[in-house]
């Protein structure tokens, strides 16, 4: 049945070949001096820089969010139990 199972091609993934993580961490490193310094002005507050970070650095959260499933929480499933357990209690009256 391989007719109905039509694979998706992979999606394009960039990496660097010539990438220069010390020249990077030198960099924000000297900005951080010239900030301090007076130099710079000072960096604002940003809530969107830190947004998303911590669900980044775990594999599970991203996979999650990758994903796009809906949970079914604790709260939700009491809820739904006790709704069930009405009608069926409505329906055998």
């Amino acid at each position: 049945m391989g007719m109905f199972n039509v694979r998706e091609p992979r999606r394009f993934e960039h990496k660097y070949i010539y990438y220069d993580e010390r020249k990077e961490k030198l960099a924000k490193i000297e900005e951080r001096a010239k900030r301090e310094l007076g130099m710079l002005p000072e960096e604002e507050y940003n809530p969107e820089r830190i947004r998303g970070k911590f669900v980044e650095a775990t594999k599970h959260l991203k996979r999650r969010k990758e994903g796009g499933e809906v949970r079914l929480t604790f709260p939700v499933a009491i809820v739904l139990i006790f709704l069930l357990s009405l009608l069926l209690f409505h329906l055998l009256n």
